[in-house]
């Protein structure tokens, strides 16, 4: 299969590479001369313009970062690729967008999927990373092949933005869980436990949750704009989420040092406290 890949950052870099190595013919494009130079190094054949990129595949990834750059990227891929071929977001974007898009790709003779995934970084440079996909399921199943060479799995979860939807419910799972996570290893260090120590028991326990066992990976880069799409489509749908209301104002304050400090450190802040190990004469264990 001829895929074109728009947008060679880490993901989509690490993406092409595994489909490179499984046998697809695998083109690239990005904005960044250096990183597609990047791509061009792993083998990956580099084009100058989307409307070169157009012309060298039949499916097109797009792991790029916004709305706009996937409705700009997609409307030029139109005027130029050729008839039925297959545009797939793997970007998280608003199901809105998606669903605006379809109808005019449509009319241009082309489809249209959204495959956003989960996973991170981490699994695209394992080459397992789980793909979400909305749209016809004879269009996932057209480029099932493309995308199982970096994904686990590829989920067909309904209609053109479904991929969407479902990848915002696991954004706001792991957001919570997130905030979660925190609140309870500080209670552990705050009685002079040690936090990762913590972390390793309570991951046999029942209440363990994926994000936990994952979280030296967890980079803290897109809280914002994943509770930004969770609280649009709780507006948007009339639904009241107080939780994830507050889980949206409180993720903002964390980092990925924060949890390194909590994790590793002899002391961690949260919400603009520092907080220490208890003393034994204050009440802690130590």
């Amino acid at each position: 299969m001829k895929v074109a890949v728009v947008g060679t950052g880490e993901m989509g870099l690490a993406m092409a590479g595994h489909m490179l190595d499984k046998g697809q013919t695998v083109s690239a494009f990005d904005i960044s001369a250096e990183r597609l130079a990047l791509a061009r190094d792993r083998g990956i054949a580099a084009a100058a313009s989307l409307k070169e990129l157009a012309k060298a595949a039949e499916v097109f990834i797009l792991v790029v970062a916004t709305d706009e750059q996937v409705v700009e990227v997609s409307e030029q891929l139109s005027q130029h690729a050729a008839d039925d071929a297959t545009i797939v977001v793997a970007a998280t974007i608003s199901v809105e967008t998606v669903r605006d898009l379809g109808p005019r790709l449509a009319n241009r003779g082309k489809r249209l999927i959204d495959a956003p995934v989960v996973y991170g970084a981490s699994g695209a440079r394992a080459g397992t990373l789980l793909s979400l996909c909305g749209g016809a399921a004879e269009d996932i199943e057209r480029v099932r092949s493309a995308l199982m060479c970096y994904s686990r799995d590829v989920v067909h979860v309904g209609p053109l933005g479904a991929g969407q939807v479902a990848k915002t419910c696991n954004n706001l799972l792991h957001w919570v869980h997130c905030v979660a996570n925190f609140e309870t290893l500080l209670i552990a260090k705050r009685y002079g436990l040690d936090a990762q120590r913590m972390r390793e028991v309570l991951l046999q326990c029942p209440g363990a949750n994926g994000t936990l066992q994952r979280w030296d990976n967890t980079r803290f880069t897109w809280q914002e704009k994943d509770m930004d799409l969770t609280l649009e489509l709780a507006q948007k749908a009339g639904l009241m989420l107080p939780l994830a209301g507050q889980v949206d104002q409180l993720i903002k304050t964390l980092t990925a040092a924060d949890v390194k400090a909590l994790l590793y450190g002899p002391e961690a802040e949260y919400l603009g406290r520092v907080v220490k190990p208890l003393s034994s004469e204050e009440g802690g264990l130590a």
